[in-house]
């Protein structure tokens, strides 16, 4: 499961793709007090078992790229898993097969870097704390670590600041 986030949504229908990263050390996984979130063998991180996740929302929280949303109405943390009934009998991932771009890739690092000018990331700074993950972001040579901030005010509308001006 993917979920779509909107970049512009007052001015704009374009979205941009919300994919688990699929961490190494996954800190969904870790604060799960039910056991529901597994990895499998080759480091995918999986969505809770549905048996299992009481839907209490501590891996929403945790989870620092903002992945793993909860059904409330299931009680039911879902996210990306690499569309693992596909992936496990050799298909790619649906969003890399439909993406129209081809911004979504799905493949080996060493065909990635075959085909992209940029080079395939995987470390990412929270603050002191830095995330190693399966999947990878193309960046511009040389990047060996991408630091992500949080901005604490949202970024205005157009609309927003238009009425800024006028009232100032």
């Amino acid at each position: 499961m993917i979920h779509l986030d909107y970049l512009e949504r007052s001015t704009s229908v374009q979205t941009a793709p919300t994919v688990c990263m699929h961490c190494t050390d996954p800190a969904c996984a870790s604060v799960c007090p039910a056991d529901a979130i597994k990895v499998d063998a080759a480091g995918v991180v999986l969505s809770a078992l549905a048996e299992r996740c009481i839907g209490c929302g501590n891996c929403v929280l945790a989870c620092p790229f903002g992945v793993p949303k909860l059904d409330p109405h299931r009680d039911l943390m879902m996210k990306c898993d690499l569309c693992y009934d596909r992936t496990a009998v050799g298909l790619r991932p649906m969003c890399a097969t439909v993406c129209p771009s081809g911004a979504i890739f799905y493949g080996t690092r060493g065909e990635v870097e075959d085909i992209r000018r940029a080079q395939p990331l995987d470390r990412f700074a929270f603050g002191a704390q830095t995330v190693r993950t399966r999947n990878h972001l193309m960046v511009p040579s040389p990047t060996d670590l991408l630091e992500v901030t949080t901005t604490l005010v949202a970024p205005r509308s157009r609309a927003e600041q238009l009425l800024e001006e006028c009232l100032c």
